[in-house]
């Protein structure tokens, strides 16, 4: 039985949670070349699957209600109206015109789309020609997040990149030709080869783009990516004997921080920078704690109440698909505390921070107090910074993000 104050949030929540706007995510995991730091479930799939996982992948959207609720999920979750729409993947920017449109229009039917909702599409620069642009705005697309990585060729080749400095600039020229001018680019720090110099180089010749918005990207060292599996494993494969320290990835980050505020941009989120007005509102809503669906292989979703997640597999969903079945391989109800948690090392990931009144207000509990030994903890370290009421990292926080949200947990 639930506790009164828990009841309590559960009646603010719903009713605040049934207000809010959802984002819906499309996953295409289908490459051309995976890149050996991608730790994404995509993959250079064969191309005569596209066609068939699209097909699924429309169809789990129109008949999303009977497969949430086969995950106990209540259908009544996807009357929401909707202000975002996200491809990610993989490489969304593979997809002809006539495939995207069918896509979004399966989106629209299905979903009460708010006119000038913002509408995602991830690209690599190879992909963006003047068919495909105009394509893309003829579907009503608004913006593109472009993988640079780099406007280095040695560097872009160590990881298996099939473009240039020159095939970033004219991606530019031809999506503003097609109207779009909101278009992101992201790069990492850490790829084989790179130096302070050659970093520097990557984020002149791309600000000299001007674009909208700049993600900024550590590399993670994990077994999710050939590179990562090659470093933990100690071999030399890849390019890993060319990959820097941890020290020297660190500091190309600090310097990205420092030359992209200088710029003008609004550091708004930890690996995310905007110039005023161009945040992402798709990926705001992740950390904002706003409602979220997604479709597709390993696309996550969330409610207010509880997360799912699609199987990480393209050959599941195939065929959990392709026999009328959900492909949910997880679904969780939040507990109180989970929420609570939640919301610390997510809002903590905004420059912003948290608002610890708001969050006692919430959940009912002296959030202060109940985790005020951590916060003493990361503020001394110099980690944490208090200003008045809200709570967030500092510029040296940023760095050991991952420690301080793991001292918000059990």
């Amino acid at each position: 039985m639930k506790k009164p104050e828990e009841k309590q949030e559960q009646i603010l929540r719903s009713a605040q949670d049934d207000s809010m706007l959802a984002g819906i995510y499309l996953s295409v995991p289908f490459c051309r070349q995976k890149c050996t730091y991608c730790n994404f479930a995509s993959d250079a799939h064969p191309a005569h699957l596209l066609p068939e996982y699209l097909r699924l992948l429309e169809s789990e959207i129109l008949h999303r209600s009977a497969l949430w609720q086969t995950a106990g999920i209540p259908a009544s979750r996807d009357e929401r109206a909707v202000d975002t729409i996200y491809l990610g993947g993989g490489t969304p920017g593979l997809l002809s015109g006539e495939q995207l449109g069918s896509l979004l229009e399966a989106v629209r039917s299905s979903f009460r789309v708010e006119t000038g909702a913002e509408i995602t599409v991830e690209a690599s620069p190879e992909n963006v020609t003047p068919a495909t642009g105009s394509g893309w705005a003829a579907c009503g697309v608004s913006r593109i997040s472009l993988g640079v990585q780099s406007m280095v060729s040695q560097e872009l080749r160590a990881v298996g990149r099939m473009h240039d400095a020159e095939t970033v600039r004219r991606a530019f020229t031809v999506l503003r030709s097609a109207g779009i001018e909101n278009i992101s680019a992201d790069l990492i720090a850490g790829l084989p080869f790179q130096t302070a110099q050659s970093w520097r180089v990557s984020l002149d010749a791309l600000l000299d783009l001007n674009p909208a918005h700049l993600s900024v990207y550590m590399f993670e060292v994990d077994e999710d990516s050939r590179l990562g599996r090659e470093l933990l494993e100690g071999g030399a494969r890849y390019r890993a004997g060319a990959v820097p320290t941890e020290e020297h990835v660190a500091d190309f980050y600090c310097a990205a921080v420092e030359f992209l505020r200088a710029a003008g941009f609004n550091h708004y989120e930890i690996s995310n920078f905007a110039r005023p007005g161009f945040e992402s509102r798709h990926n705001l809503k992740y950390w904002s704690d706003e409602p979220y669906f997604g479709f597709g292989v390993e696309a996550h979703s969330y409610d207010g109440e509880r997360r799912w997640a699609n199987t990480d597999s393209l050959e599941r969903y195939l065929e959990t698909m392709e026999r009328g079945e959900s492909p949910i391989a997880d679904c969780k109800v939040l507990r109180s505390q989970e929420r609570l948690e939640e919301r610390l090392f997510l809002g903590l990931r905004r420059r912003r921070g948290v608002s610890l009144s708001q969050l006692t207000a919430e959940f009912a509990r002296d959030v202060s107090r109940d985790y005020g030994e951590p916060i003493q903890e990361y503020c001394e370290a110099g980690w944490l910074e208090k200003d008045g009421d809200r709570l967030r990292l500092t510029d040296r926080g940023l760095l050991f993000s991952n420690e301080v949200f793991a001292g918000f947990l059990p």
